[in-house]
């Protein structure tokens, strides 16, 4: 069976902890499935980086150039513990809102896996609002992982 056809597991990752925890729920769910992996990462400016409407702040890089290349390192950073477990792996680092992306990446996939809170603007609530939005409407089943 090449890695094709194997079933899919998309997981969410964005550098955080919970992330990560994800990820090795995935990693360990992927080998008894003998199943894929797809490392999904989503980034975006928030409205409150620029301040106030109209505002564009000058930074050194732009501040798009900054968001990108985190969730390139986020991305790279958990690709690479998933090869390191032998597991076959895909990478998508997409332009765009956490969940929306997240949703589209499972459309075909077998399962959904996310942390249970990330990076977003509550980091105290218990299940964040892209789990949330996840759970409200994945395509799959979903694990949200504590």
């Amino acid at each position: 069976m090449n890695a094709a056809d194997k079933a899919a597991i998309v997981v969410g990752i964005d550098g955080s902890e919970p992330a990560a925890r994800g990820l090795v729920w995935a990693i360990e769910e992927a080998r008894l499935r003998d199943a894929r992996i797809q490392v999904v990462t989503a980034w975006h400016i928030p409205t409150a980086a620029y301040g106030a409407i109209g505002f564009v702040p000058l930074t050194t890089p732009p501040i798009e150039e900054t968001f990108r290349k985190a969730a390139e390192e986020a991305a790279a950073t958990a690709t690479e513990q998933v090869r390191t477990a032998g597991v076959d792996v895909d990478v998508s680092v997409t332009q765009g809102q956490p969940a929306e992306v997240l949703l589209e990446a499972a459309a075909h996939a077998d399962l959904l896996v996310v942390g249970s809170r990330g990076h977003g603007g509550f980091v105290g609530l218990l299940l964040g609002s892209v789990s949330a939005q996840c759970a409200h409407h994945a395509p799959c089943p979903l694990v949200i992982v504590r």
